[in-house]
């Protein structure tokens, strides 16, 4: 396996034929948390959505979790993102089933079969996120952060190289947002990478990380500095 989890060269990312971001160069190694910034619309969610074959790679060179995504084939979408966990802004629980179905949905969607094994990875992955008592819930018996805990659980059943969060503290209040923050950063810190997307520039400041910028169809690293 190679020391990067992604690597990006010369890419430019179009949205309908627009040019989004341009000459972004990236590169992302194995148990680094990075946060990427920047105005609404000034490309964050175009970037994650190439990230995750949701938007094609035409232009650059570009490889995540071992996937060319410039050659890669529909049919192999799936496949690159079982190494991925994705963390979404509006949860995408499925709201009827309860907590511990929608898992097993994804289980059953991303190939498991024995009945044992998926029980206990899902008792394994509520349970790093504090949710395991909340198994029998419905998505909408859970607060906004209850809620971004179990898809945080979600994107971790398949023991992904890398998770990709997308505004993930976006429709959540202060607090929230800090202890979920606290809960990616705990998985980071058990070896995962992270790369999430945020305009929380509170949470940059509560928990510095490297940061790369996107503004003016660019992205570029930023340096923070203590306050």
């Amino acid at each position: 396996m190679s020391q990067s989890v992604l690597f990006l060269r010369n890419v430019t990312i179009y949205q309908e034929k627009k040019v989004i971001l341009s000459d972004v160069n990236l590169e992302v190694n194995h148990g680094e948390f990075i946060y990427i910034i920047g105005k609404t619309g000034s490309g964050k969610s175009s970037l994650m959505k190439t990230l995750y074959a949701d938007l094609p790679l035409t232009d650059g060179q570009a490889t995540i979790v071992d996937y060319d995504l410039a050659t890669l084939k529909e049919a192999n979408i799936p496949f690159l993102r079982r190494k991925i966990g994705i963390v979404f802004q509006d949860f995408k629980l499925l709201p009827d089933r309860n907590v511990n179905e929608n898992m097993l949905f994804v289980l059953k969607a991303t190939g498991w079969k024995d009945e044992t094994e998926m029980q206990s990875k899902i008792d394994e992955v509520l349970d790093k996120v504090d949710m395991k008592s909340f198994s029998k819930k419905m998505p909408h018996q859970l607060s906004g952060g209850e809620q971004q805990r179990v898809a945080i659980a979600r994107a971790l059943l398949n023991d992904p190289e890398l998770i990709l969060a997308d505004e993930p503290t976006g429709n959540l209040d202060p607090q929230t947002s800090v202890e979920v923050l606290e809960v990616l950063r705990k998985i980071n810190a058990n070896g995962k990478t992270v790369i999430m997307a945020t305009h929380d520039y509170a949470l940059l400041l509560k928990f510095p990380s490297k940061t790369l910028k996107c503004e003016n169809s660019t992205i570029f690293e930023v340096v923070q500095r203590a306050v």
